[in-house]
C-alpha cells in the first residue's frame, strides 16, 4: 500500500467526525421606520420589533406584520426598558429620529438609513437602501430580486395604462373634509407615477416628504384631472364633503372621475411603491370601464 493510500485510509474515520460549522444567528433587529420593515419582511427577515403597531395597521397593510413581531410604542418616544429586554444586535432608524439617536445608542449600535431628504430622490434611495438592507442580513440575492420585480411591475404597469394616460392624477389624503395632503415632487409616488407613465395632476411645491397641505379648493387647477384618495379617510369625511358647495365645484365631482384606494405607505420604499402602483392601475381601469 502506498504512503497516500495509508493516509487516506487513516482520514476516512474521522471524516464522519467533523462537525459542520453553526448557522450564525439571526440577528435581532428592532426597527423604528415602517418602510425600512416592509423591506426586511420582503426579504424573508422578520424583525423582533417595530414601533406603533396600529399604525402598521391602518396605513401599511402590506405586507402583513407577525404577530410575533413586538410593539415598542410610538416612533419619537419608545419604550427604551422594553427595548433592553428584547436585546436587539441592531436598532435601525431614520434621520428624522436623530434626536433621539443618543438614547437608543445605550441599548444598540444604530443603523441610520435616509429615504426621504432634501434632495427628493426616494426611489433611488430605496434601491440603495434595499441593498444595504440586503447586504446586513445576508439575503443579497433577495434584494436583488426585490429590486427587479419592482421595475417588472412598473413595465407592466406601463403597458396596461398606455391607453389611459392621457388625464393626470392628484393623489392624496384627507386630513379633514376641507384639507388634503396632496403628492407630487419629491414623494414616492411621483416617482411611480414617471415610472409607469401617469401625469401627476399637482405641479406645485411640496416638501421634502413629496407632499403639500392644501384646502380642497387647491386642486381646481386641472379641469380634466382624475382624483386618487387614499384610505384611511377621517371620520366622518364622506358625509360633510358630500355636502360641501367647494367639493361639488371641483372638475372631477362634477365629471365623476374619483377612485378611492385602498392605503398604501406614503413614506415607504420598494414594496410600497410596486403596491401603489398595482393599486392605481386597478382604480383607473375600474374607472375607464364605467365610462
Amino acid at each position: 500500500m502506498t504512503r497516500r493510500g495509508a493516509l487516506a485510509l487513516f482520514i476516512l474515520p474521522l471524516a464522519g467526525m467533523v462537525t459542520p460549522p453553526a448557522k450564525a444567528r439571526p440577528l435581532r433587529i428592532v426597527c423604528l421606520d415602517d418602510g425600512l420593515a416592509e423591506t426586511l419582511l420582503t426579504l424573508g427577515v422578520t424583525p423582533v420589533a417595530v414601533a406603533d403597531r396600529g399604525v402598521w395597521e391602518k396605513w401599511v397593510v402590506e405586507p402583513a406584520l407577525p404577530p410575533e413581531v413586538a410593539d415598542i410604542g410610538t416612533i419619537l418616544e419608545p419604550n427604551l426598558e422594553f427595548l433592553q429586554q428584547l436585546r436587539p444586535d441592531v436598532i435601525l432608524s431614520i434621520p428624522y429620529l436623530d434626536g433621539i439617536k443618543p438614547l437608543l445608542e445605550r441599548v444598540a449600535p444604530v443603523t441610520t438609513i435616509g429615504i426621504y431628504t432634501p434632495d427628493g430622490q426616494p426611489y433611488q434611495r430605496a434601491i440603495e437602501a434595499t441593498r444595504q438592507l440586503a447586504a446586513l442580513v445576508g439575503r443579497e440575492s433577495e434584494g436583488v430580486a426585490l429590486i427587479a420585480a419592482t421595475e417588472a411591475c412598473f413595465s407592466d404597469v406601463r403597458q396596461q395604462l398606455a391607453p389611459l394616460s392621457a388625464r393626470p392624477v392628484y393623489v392624496v389624503n384627507f386630513l379633514d373634509p376641507r384639507n388634503v395632503r396632496v403628492y407630487g415632487e419629491k414623494s414616492l409616488f411621483q416617482a411611480v407615477f414617471d415610472r409607469i407613465g401617469i401625469r401627476n395632476a399637482w405641479t406645485g411645491e411640496t416638501n421634502y416628504w413629496g407632499f403639500a397641505t392644501v384646502g380642497i379648493d387647491g386642486l381646481a387647477t386641472s379641469d380634466d384631472a382624475r382624483l386618487a384618495y387614499l384610505e384611511p379617510l377621517p371620520e366622518g369625511a364622506t358625509g360633510t364633503l358630500t355636502e360641501s358647495p367647494v367639493w361639488n365645484a371641483m372638475p372631477f365631482v362634477r365629471n365623476r372621475s374619483i377612485m378611492r384606494l385602498p392605503a398604501v405607505l406614503m413614506f415607504g420604499m420598494l414594496p410600497s411603491a410596486s403596491r401603489f402602483a398595482r393599486l392605481l392601475t386597478a382604480a383607473l381601469m375600474a374607472e375607464n370601464a364605467r365610462g
